[in-house]
């Protein structure tokens, strides 16, 4: 028996239409150097029929892979929905990427067209020797561009392209964007999404995070990064006034977007919320208007948390996620009748499996563990925005009976909640046992005096492995390893504690803001990290 239910095709066409029609006097927020620069959706709706019969003019056809080397700004917004809504497949370059990986990147993907913004020119520049693809360069702003392809600038293209397009019927299973991801070993590995997994993201996106248009939302997280995690597509879906940093994201910039369009609801990685606490601390921040601010990308400390709830007001909540996921995997929001303890604690976990995702944990002999709260696994995933597949690369250890194998080591409780402890390739082996770098970094950083810290696993004779802890002191702050460990001593087991310890200007991060561990891993290889040893404790077990 069949169902008298229409086949209506699940495609962001039909969520530009209704962003377009139903919320035309939203807005959409640009930060400039003097000031901000605003549009209503039906102005950008217009301008995102421009940009396609811009591009079609051009040459871009369905599957032509489009480039963006953009920052969070309208015209990035623009192409978000004109590239895969003509057919094409939108590729957000990472522009934090190494020059060898950001070619490689654009290389695999076959990238014909770039869109790149003034500001980025020479980074492009840089890289365009080692292209093969690229046919044609579209750039926002009057920069030069050294090459001898066709260079386009993004408003003339507007400006000799009609106010309409007759924005094709497109297959929900087609692809609509894609994104590169280096979580993974070896070169970045490609993840494409279809049309029907971005649209039943954004669903999953709005159940999950409690959005309404009357909200307004500033998503700091960079629109390369994993499509800003959906939040432009969800924010033009509902009607939400959608606030753009640009290039201005540092913290005093940051700042001075929220106070100005006080935005209620923001998102971004753990570093963003870090380095605006610390600017608060000499320099008052009006967080008044935010309810919710999403933290995700890697684990935020408990501390920060509380740090940030009680000093001012900003109540942030973690959320998991990883680009195969489309992001959203879970989120941490606490369950009714929590005491304020209780609420900073479960805010600072992992969360509950989202609607739409599942979830399971497998042991070291591939088989799955039950959700207890305490067996400890490797988290698998599935659903409808998880990826199957790389694009063109083979990592048959990356899949699981039809489940990826996302990387990540933790346990889930009864009711769904998953908390991660590491990863499976930063876990610490020490004598055998267990030791997560994830958590003593946590607790690390909850002293008052310090500012980050980064937990590795290093070689040791008697343990095999035990951990190097890599601290950045507070500003104008005197800490010591000993003090230190003397701190942890309460907090984790006595045979966790490290004797290894470095204090550091900085610790090295990814192109999307997490830990590089591997960096640090080398640099102590190399000898180039002050370590300071000191005197091994008695492990409880002898």
């Amino acid at each position: 028996m069949r169902s008298t239910m229409q086949e209506f095709p699940l495609t962001l066409t039909a969520l530009m239409r209704r962003g377009r029609d139903v919320f035309g006097s939203s807005k959409v927020v640009t930060a400039t150097e003097s000031g901000f620069r605003t549009s209503s959706f039906g102005e950008v709706a217009t301008r995102m029929a421009q940009l396609a019969g811009g591009l079609a003019s051009i040459g871009v056809s369905p599957s032509t892979r489009v480039g963006t080397l953009c920052w969070n700004n309208q015209e990035h917004l623009e192409a978000y929905f004109a590239v895969p809504c003509m057919g094409a497949v939108l590729h957000t370059l990472n522009l934090r990427l190494p020059s060898s990986q950001l070619a490689f990147s654009i290389n695999h993907a076959e990238d014909e067209v770039i869109i790149c913004d003034s500001s980025l020119i020479p980074m492009l520049e840089a890289v365009l020797p080692q292209l093969n693809s690229l046919r044609h360069i579209v750039v926002i702003g009057d920069a030069p561009c050294t090459t001898s392809l066709p260079v386009h600038r993004y408003a003339e293209l507007m400006d000799t392209s009609a106010k309409t397009y007759a924005w094709p019927d497109l297959e929900e299973t087609s692809a609509a964007a894609m994104c590169y991801t280096t979580g993974t070993t070896g070169d970045p590995k490609g993840v494409v999404y279809s049309h029907r997994s971005m649209y039943l993201h954004c669903f999953g996106v709005w159940g999950g995070l409690g959005l309404t248009d009357s909200d307004s939302m500033f998503p700091v997280v960079p629109m390369f990064h994993v499509n800003a995690w959906g939040l432009p597509y969800v924010g033009w879906m509902l009607g939400c006034d959608i606030i753009l940093s640009d290039r201005f994201m540092q913290p005093a910039h940051l700042a001075r977007i929220i106070e100005a369009q006080r935005p209620n609801f923001i998102a971004g990685v753990p570093t963003i919320y870090g380095g605006l606490l610390l600017l608060a601390e000499t320099s008052p921040v009006d967080f008044s208007s935010v309810r919710l601010a999403i933290s995700g990308g890697s684990a935020i400390p408990e501390s920060m948390i509380a740090a940030a709830q009680e000093r001012h007001g900003l109540r942030i909540v973690s959320a998991w996620g990883m680009t195969e996921t489309s992001p959203l995997g879970s989120a941490a929001f606490p369950p009714p009748g929590c005491t304020p303890e209780e609420d900073v604690a479960w805010r600072a976990r992992t969360g509950r499996i989202a609607a739409g995702i599942e979830l399971r944990i497998t042991g070291e002999d591939g088989g799955e563990l039950p959700w207890d709260g305490k067996s400890v696994g490797e988290i698998e995933a599935r659903g409808p925005w998880v990826t199957g597949a790389y694009y063109r690369a083979e990592a048959p250890d990356r899949f699981h009976d039809g489940w990826l194998r996302t990387g990540d080591v933790g346990t889930i409780d009864p009711s769904g909640v998953v908390q991660i402890t590491d990863r499976v390739k930063d876990v610490i082996k020490s004598g055998g046992e267990w030791i997560s770098s994830v958590e003593l970094e946590n607790q690390i950083a909850g002293h008052p005096d310090v500012l980050e810290a980064a937990v590795i696993a290093v070689p040791d004779e008697r343990w095999q492995e035990r951990p190097l802890a890599c601290v950045v002191p507070r500003p104008g702050a005197a800490v010591e390893p000993e003090g230190l460990r003397q701190f942890l001593s309460s907090r984790v087991a006595r045979w966790w504690l490290p004797e290894r310890w470095a204090l550091v200007a900085e610790i090295p991060k990814t192109s999307v803001g997490k830990f590089d561990k591997k960096l640090l891993r080398a640099q102590y290889a190399k000898g180039e990290l002050d370590v300071v040893l000191l005197p091994p404790l008695p492990r409880d077990d002898g």
